[in-house]
């Protein structure tokens, strides 16, 4: 027998470990233990108390290395389940009447002049796991409280509506709406979870696959963070997110499992269906995604509770003395047990039990019929309730259950396990017939072949009916349900504002930082200070946040464990267990997840909170795009900041950072208010009208976008009598023309209106034009409003038609319209067929480049000269200049030699 010191270096992870035997002999003695254990007892027995002395290494908090995968069979033991404290023959009955009713309704949605569609097979995989959490976990908000957040899986929404119809929560005239929400409101139902369709149903949109995870893990985090902040006491919350294992193919699905683990999010569950199919095949034919999960989720520090079997294996792993079944069941790909849903019990015998006379002799005393019936783990109540049970209790750790179950369960022979059949969307007569009798349904032949087959209610007075509110009202209320207790908040009055006001003096600052000098003094507030929830993706002091940190604070649940290596500095990195600020990392996309949980807490919790999401413009709508819709579908509210906005500010970056149309794709979101101010007073207008609108009374479920630069200008103080309706429309006349005769108009937004600025001086000095200037502080909302007026007009031709506000605000003004911007010209282009007069625009419209911002911006042709070139081209299509001025222009400014430009401020801080 070799020496302790022999054995050495010990293997760990699959390399060698230098480490030291201090007691050779006493290594020996327990090596001798292992090797007569398996001498005596086999190599699985000795496997077995392995395990249970790494177990137990674990519990006593020995450090030993974490297994990746253990065997492909239930993690909590039999032995070990709990108590069931339900009547399983009466959840088995009002689960069959859901089952019935959700496809029933997916049937009846596809009747022919309808053909609406749906899907039944991911909610008859997953039913009963959604039926124990009603029943004995899923807390409702009837106490007051926030209750359980529940992601539910986008494609079972009609089991949710099936299961509410019974509680008549929902009627049989909206079931027979599903999928139709206009021609059919107000009864109708959407699709799939989706707050802004059902404000009073849903509260988490999910059917954009990878969000929902993601989403459920900052909603835990949030929920911690709002009870750290002494706002709201979420304690008893849990989050529970339903997913499916096609599903954690996203990126998003797992790329945050790691802050869950860091912070000890006990307050999470993930519960993948595991049917084994994507939308069109199998997920991992060869493979085996339920060990694959395992592994991820293992390393990535979560608690795992594989639900692999139901209790009709219990048996036959009890008779496994030598590991024979574990190992075929180990060693069985996905694609193989998919098959097996679908053949006899006869095919399953001879292809899974025959190739082994142990296999064979386990299953001797079995008909065919009780072999095909070996089930699923996920279609069983009391393992079920043995899993979630054991994941409510488990604390330090989020925990994953992973749910074995059959797509199209019960649904009959040609639905259960097929390839397609997440597209089949109607029974047929016989289908029906065979669903009926799988669920021992009291329906006729003749109800299922007259037409539309009926849904079925077992009467309200009924035993099953009473069980399903009694569970309920034991839980505080009926899930899914949102419901707004928040109140309007006390919002700061015009003295918070005064500062930015002011202008900036004879100092030059970025916009950005003229938010940020609004947002400290917002902070100060004693009515809402405590409610503002800075975000931002590891650039706080990019943005010229770093001066939040000392009294603000970053969050963190462990505070600050360790000594700053700034600590002695003025602004020095301050981590907090009740911190403000969220820090979260270089993700955007956990930085929306962040955002979209503390704007929608009002509705949550009752708790309003306001976040500020501060981001390089150029990574938001176009890498988070996404969430910034399900922002919108969630109706949750708060600032987002595109800082470092334009094609041509953030000079050095180049491409990847050079932001030329964010204002054009938040075009596109009907939720989204977007401004592009160029000065403070602006932001002030902007921002307190934002906090009206979305904090005060009669508050309205929208999110603000501002974008903001990082190239330093002298602010200007707000100007006497300002046009501050203007403002918050879009557009008002900043400055007059005030020398020249010939007339124009220069439109300019954000970081451009200096360049229309510089213009005017030019135009007036050099070719006789009075041009006025106007800020365009929202192209987007002119375009909306002007888009709702022809809308009005085109449905009331009898009634006097309306005029959009900037046809109005423009009516009158002589001369030509030029426009410019750094944004790409799509982005003024969307008023120019309301422009009264003629139209040109400049933009920055191709590829961004690193270069000096004159540089860039002579090469676009968008800066101060390219303007007066621009206005002096279209004053002489219109007869008022000669067009030889316009080759004079281009010589005299050298508009064709990019050299040529003035590289303009360089740098320049937020």
């Amino acid at each position: 027998m070799a020496s302790g010191s022999d054995r050495n270096p010990i293997i760990i992870g699959g390399l060698p470990s230098q480490v030291p035997d201090f007691d050779p002999e006493e290594t020996a003695e327990w090596l001798d233990s292992l090797d007569a254990a398996i001498d005596e007892r086999g190599r699985e027995r000795a496997r077995y108390l392995m395990l249970r002395l790494i177990e137990r290494a674990r519990e006593k908090r020995v450090a030993v290395p974490e297994m990746r995968s253990t065997d492909y069979v239930n993690t909590i033991a039999t032995k070990d389940e709990p108590f069931f404290p339900g009547n399983e023959e009466i959840e088995r009955k009002i689960l069959n009447a859901t089952r019935w009713n959700a496809a029933v309704m997916v049937s009846r949605a596809q009747r022919p002049g309808i053909g609406v569609g749906g899907h039944i097979a991911t909610f008859a995989s997953s039913a009963s796991l959604y039926d124990v959490g009603f029943n004995h976990f899923f807390r409702g908000k009837d106490d007051g409280k926030g209750g359980d957040q529940i992601f539910f899986q986008g494609h079972a929404s009609p089991g949710i509506y099936a299961r509410a119809y019974l509680l008549d929560r929902l009627s049989e005239q909206q079931l027979d709406a599903f999928r139709q929400e206009k021609s059919k409101a107000p009864y109708g139902l959407s699709s799939y979870p989706h707050p802004r369709l059902m404000p009073d149903f849903w509260e988490f949109p999910t059917v954009s696959m990878g969000l929902g995870p993601l989403g459920a893990i900052y909603q835990a985090r949030m929920n911690r963070y709002l009870t750290a902040r002494g706002i709201a006491d979420t304690e008893d919350s849990h989050v529970w997110a339903f997913l499916g294992d096609g599903e954690m193919d996203e990126p998003e699905s797992l790329g945050q499992l790691s802050l869950a683990s860091r912070e000890g999010l006990d307050n999470l569950t993930f519960v993948v269906n595991c049917n084994l199919q994507r939308l069109d095949g199998p997920v991992r034919g060869n493979g085996k995604i339920i060990q694959e999960l395992e592994s991820q989720f293992r390393g990535a520090g979560w608690n795992v509770i594989k639900l692999v079997w139901d209790r009709s294996w219990d048996p036959l792993l009890a008779q496994d003395r030598d590991g024979v079944l574990v190992n075929k069941l180990n060693a069985t790909p996905d694609g193989q047990f998919q098959t097996y849903a679908t053949e006899t019990g006869s095919y399953i015998r001879e292809h899974f039990f025959g190739g082994d006379h142990r296999l064979r002799a386990m299953v001797e005393g079995m008909s065919d019929d009780q072999v095909l019936h070996l089930g699923r783990g996920g279609h069983d109540h009391r393992k079920i309730f043995a899993a979630y049970k054991a994941a409510k209790e488990h604390k330090g750790q989020p925990t994953v259950i992973l749910a074995q179950t059959v797509k199209g369960w019960t649904l009959g022979p040609n639905f259960e396990g097929r390839n397609a059949t997440h597209q089949m969307k109607k029974l047929t007569v016989e289908d029906l017939k065979r669903f009926r009798d799988r669920l021992h349904l009291p329906i006729a032949d003749k109800e299922l072949e007259g037409g539309s087959p009926p849904y079925f209610h077992p009467g309200r007075d009924s035993e099953e009916i009473q069980y399903m509110h009694d569970r309920r009202k034991e839980h505080h209320g009926y899930v899914p349900s949102r419901i707004v207790r928040a109140k309007p908040l006390a919002l700061p009055d015009e003295k918070a504002y005064a500062s930015v006001k002011k202008g900036s003096g004879h100092q030059s600052i970025a916009t950005t930082m003229a938010f940020v000098r609004l947002l400290k003094d917002l902070m100060r507030d004693k009515e809402i200070g405590k409610r503002f929830v800075p975000i931002a993706p590891d650039e706080y002091r990019t943005f010229g946040m770093d001066s939040l940190f000392p009294s603000a604070k970053i969050y963190n649940p462990l505070g600050q464990t360790y000594e700053s290596v700034d600590r002695e500095l003025l602004l020095a990195y301050k981590e907090s267990p009740n911190g403000q600020m969220l820090h979260d990392g270089i993700s955007e996309a956990g930085c929306t997840a962040s955002l979209i949980a503390a704007g929608s807490s009002y509705a949550t919790h009752g708790e309003p909170l306001i976040p500020v999401y501060v981001f390089y413009s150029m990574f938001g709508f176009q890498r988070t795009g996404d969430q910034f819709w399900q922002m919108g579908d969630q109706l949750a509210r708060g600032f987002v900041l595109g800082a470092t906005a334009g094609r041509t500010t953030l000079t050095g970056e180049g491409l990847q950072h050079a932001d030329g149309h964010s204002q054009l794709l938040a075009s596109t979101n009907p939720a989204c208010v977007a401004y592009d101010p160029a000065f403070g007073f602006e932001i002030a207008h902007i921002v307190q009208d934002g906090l009206r609108r979305m904090y005060g009374e009669d508050s309205e479920d929208v999110f603000y976008y501002l974008t903001v630069y990082n190239e330093p200008i002298q602010h200007p103080a707000e100007p006497e009598a300002v046009d501050a309706e203007g403002i918050l429309k879009g557009l008002y006349r900043y400055q007059e023309g005030r020398a020249g005769a010939i007339p124009a108009q220069i439109l300019a937004s954000g970081v451009a209106v200096p360049w229309a600025l510089e213009a005017q001086r030019l135009l007036a000095e050099e070719w006789n034009v009075r041009a006025d200037v106007w800020s365009a502080t929202s192209w987007n909302e002119l375009r909306r409003e002007a888009v709702d007026v022809e809308r009005h007009n085109l449905l009331h031709p009898e009634e006097e038609q309306r005029v959009p506000y900037v046809t109005t605000k423009l009516q009158g003004s002589e001369g030509p319209f030029v426009a410019v911007s750094d944004w790409m010209r799509s982005v003024p282009d969307q008023i120019a067929r309301w422009v009264p007069g003629t139209w040109q625009s400049l933009g920055a419209d191709g590829f961004g480049f690193a270069d000096t911002r004159g540089g860039a911006r002579r090469f676009f042709h968008i800066d101060a000269q390219s303007v007066v070139l621009a206005v002096l081209t279209e004053l002489s299509k219109e007869g008022k200049v000669d067009r030889s001025v316009l080759k004079q222009a281009i010589d005299r400014y050298q508009l064709l030699d990019v050299t040529a430009a003035d590289p303009g401020a360089a740098g320049g801080d937020a």
